[in-house]
């Protein structure tokens, strides 16, 4: 009696429910409840596993029993000897279920009580069902599969068959480790590989792989159907190897599971210090500025060859103290990212290595030039004096100190370190609540310098993100100084990097406006 559950089309009012049905309910053995505001009752016979619940799209299997008020049976799944299967929110049955069906956690045995207008309202569904019959259905949900449309356009839907760990999915530049089977429409199998290791943005065998391992966490198994625009569209695939090929405007039927990955940071914004991930340290804390810090260290040039080696082999930790140029620029600005207990891989270009000049290290010489690698295990750190621990005058102290070392850097054309010395000296010196009036002058002057000058290191810097940055800096010197030449001149020339011509005209025309004679 399966096709007692196709919804007739007089209930088409009912299209439109509350939100309030989404929402999941919570209740013990014994427990009733209304869900929604449209008479639904929910009694629980047994309590289901987890908190998961289906959602729409979602492809779920029951058994149910379905009666009467008076307890006359009309239909059920456990008579036949055979689960129930539909899809969530799809109107394959009434709408009572599809609302009920929402609150359910796997395993879970619930009793519904269904008013007539969400079953089968005035009509019923005779002989069994009178007209305006209020309905209850004994329902367990045995499990489901949750179907995800990646795209939002039907191209990639995805099927969940085993759900992951953790919260996290990979990322563009982290490197993924999968296996996956590739199949026609009529079950031909194009190709199966196991182990295979790619970088999310660069893709592997066709665009629905990157796409979907981006909505995918460790562990997770999925069967993705694949419209042709995320395979291989007009033009299809030719064979080659162990590949079958695959004809035009085919869709694919793709097993893949997320194996794992490799987490991949870029440190700076140019990508010139990267960051792989080997091994994921404890808690939350970071090493801040100032921080100490102890690490085992390994330095290799690109060929293999070590240059250092500390806290290896029964040799002593490797200590340094961030912020103080103690160390590469790359590496000081990597492990202030980490945690405790973290192992990870570091790319760092000449520029934030040691440049031009050649550098005679522990174990071997580095050439010009050089891009080096290290491999570095964080064991431990001890965090510098916050801020929020100093007083106004170590704060405008420390401010100052980072100013003038930024004045330092920019006047030898380094720029991104003078941009992170103006950053920090603005930090120290931003929040004015334990400031006293005279303090707050002072501040407000060497903010604007700050401010000023770290806009100035990033327009020479030239890049797209800093563009919108200098754009900020330079609000916020005008919201101290609203007739600031240099702010009003600094954001048009962001907004003209940026193509934004209008806001470039408006500053300079303000500008010229406050000082006509200005060159």
């Amino acid at each position: 009696m399966d096709d007692v559950f196709d919804f007739p089309a007089a209930g088409d009012i009912m299209n439109n429910l509350p939100a309030a049905y989404d929402a999941p309910v919570t209740l013990k053995v014994g427990d009733e409840k209304e869900i929604g505001t449209l008479g639904i009752k929910k009694k629980i016979v047994k309590e289901g596993e987890g908190r998961d619940t289906p959602d729409n799209g979602d492809e779920v299997e029951v058994h149910y029993t379905g009666t009467l008020l008076d307890g006359t049976q009309f239909d059920s799944s456990g008579d036949r000897g055979t689960p129930f299967k539909l899809t969530v929110g799809q109107g394959q049955v009434i709408k009572g279920w599809d609302q009920g069906i929402k609150t359910m956690k796997k395993g879970e045995n619930a009793l519904f009580t269904i008013p007539a207008e969400l079953a089968y309202g005035e009509s019923g569904l005779p002989p069994n069902i009178s007209p305006n019959a209020t309905l209850q259905f004994n329902v367990q949900l045995l499990s489901w599969l949750s179907v995800i449309d990646i795209c939002k356009d039907g191209g990639i839907i995805k099927k969940i068959l085993v759900k992951g760990e953790k919260l996290e999915n990979p990322k563009d530049f982290d490197e993924v480790k999968v296996n996956y089977e590739v199949k026609l429409a009529d079950d031909t199998l194009v190709v199966k590989s196991d182990e295979i290791e790619f970088t999310v943005k660069d893709g592997h065998f066709c665009p629905a792989l990157s796409k979907a391992v981006k909505t995918m966490k460790k562990g997770e198994k999925v069967v993705l159907a694949v419209k042709p625009k995320y395979g291989f569209g007009e033009k299809g695939k030719q064979a080659s190897g162990n590949e079958v090929g695959v004809p035009p405007n085919a869709t694919l039927q793709i097993t893949l599971e997320l194996v794992s990955w490799i987490t991949v940071i870029n440190v700076t914004s140019d990508k010139k210090v990267v960051k792989k991930i080997l091994k994921e340290g404890e808690g939350y804390e970071h090493p801040n500025e100032g921080a100490v810090v102890q690490v085992k260290l390994v330095g290799k040039l690109q060929d293999g060859t070590i240059f250092f080696k500390k806290g290896y082999d029964e040799t002593a930790l490797f200590e340094f103290k961030t912020d103080e140029e103690q160390v590469i620029d790359g590496l000081d600005w990597a492990v202030v990212t980490m945690k405790k207990g973290e192992v990870a891989d570091l790319v760092i270009a000449p520029e934030y290595a040691f440049g031009s000049a050649k550098s005679k290290q522990e174990l071997a010489v580095v050439p010009p030039n050089s891009t080096v690698k290290y491999e570095i295990e964080l064991v431990s750190f001890v965090k510098g004096k916050e801020s929020s621990y100093m007083t106004t005058l170590e704060k405008i102290e420390a401010a100052d100190k980072k100013k003038e070392e930024g004045d330092t850097y920019f006047k030898a054309g380094k720029y991104l370190k003078a941009a992170k010395r103006y950053e920090k000296a603005a930090k120290f010196i931003e929040d004015e609540t334990d400031f006293s009036e005279e303090e707050k002058e002072q501040t407000r002057a060497l903010k604007v310098v700050c401010y000023l000058n770290d806009a100035a290191s990033k327009l020479e810097l030239d890049e797209l993100n800093d563009y919108k940055e200098v754009r900020k800096l330079c609000s916020k010197v005008l919201k101290i100084d609203r007739t600031n030449i240099k702010a009003m001149y600094r954001r048009a020339k962001a907004s003209l990097g940026l193509a934004d011509l209008d806001l470039a005209e408006i500053d300079l025309k303000r500008a010229l406006e406050i000082d006509p004679g200005n060159r």
